[in-house]
């Protein structure tokens, strides 16, 4: 798996277009998201992050549960050569003013009003905090706060700069290397400030073929993606080995409905 994530979504994405990458299940109805509409959205939001200034080796933090765009935002930060951080969504307001001025963080994915109120509540203590972008507008239509913007328009705006520079994309993930960091994560500092683990694409996809290999999983897999994306092992299962893999991952509705969605899954 000497390879990257970003290098493994546009493989996938041209060796089997139309093949299901994800499912969410929303309003009661599974919608699914094939393998070369995730690399558009991916580009889109890629090229839109970049026009509003990430640039290689910053960092991103990523808050909300297991959702595609949540997924998505991450493929495009690691695409760009920046580092996404995943954060747990029940965590208090003040639980993430450590981590997010301790890898001065600028950008933010949050996926509802919940996940802004709680950037938004911490931002004068995190005053290097300039973009927040929401996937779920509910709730935020009256919101008047600077740099804080729908995925939507972001990915709007990326699209745009994608057709006028179709190579950007392609260029900027055949730049990254196997080696290069591709994500943190921060424990959860029960002994002291919480620590930032510093993982590569090598050290996540290589361990995730491993168990993908021992287990005898194939792209025929259907995965629910129940954890905290902010947890490793959530990471492993539903990210590394899906794209090892090019498995199925499925984002339930709510953690109320998990014992429901798991069954129609299987």
């Amino acid at each position: 798996m000497q390879t990257t994530f970003p290098q493994l979504l546009l493989t996938h994405a041209t060796q089997r277009p139309k093949a299901a990458a994800m499912r969410e299940k929303e309003y009661g109805i599974w919608q699914a998201l094939t393998w070369s509409d995730l690399a558009a959205l991916v580009e889109q939001l890629a090229c839109g992050l970049h026009q509003a200034g990430l640039r290689r080796g910053e960092h991103m933090i990523v808050v909300g549960a297991n959702r595609p765009r949540l997924y998505a935002t991450m493929l495009a930060v690691q695409a760009l050569g920046a580092v996404p951080i995943p954060l747990y969504q029940d965590a208090a307001a003040l639980e993430c003013v450590f981590p997010i001025n301790n890898a001065d963080v600028r950008f933010a994915f949050a996926e509802d009003q919940e996940q802004v109120d709680k950037l938004l509540e911490i931002r004068d203590r995190c005053p290097q905090l300039e973009h927040i972008y929401f996937d779920d507008p509910r709730g935020l239509r009256n919101y008047d706060e600077p740099g804080l913007a729908a995925v939507d328009e972001l990915a709007a705006a990326g699209k745009a700069f994608a057709g006028i520079h179709p190579q950007f994309f392609p260029e900027q993930v055949a730049q990254n290397k196997p080696d290069d960091v591709a994500a943190m994560f921060f424990t959860s500092g029960t002994t002291g400030n919480p620590k930032g683990v510093v993982h590569t694409h090598n050290s996540l996809l290589n361990r995730a073929k491993a168990g993908a290999d021992f287990d005898k999983l194939t792209s025929a897999e259907d995965v629910l993606a129940y954890m905290p994306p902010a947890w490793i092992g959530q990471n492993i299962f539903s990210y590394a080995q899906w794209l090892a893999c090019g498995y199925v991952v499925n984002c339930p509705e709510s953690a109320a409905t998990v014992t429901i969605d798991l069954k129609e899954v299987g």
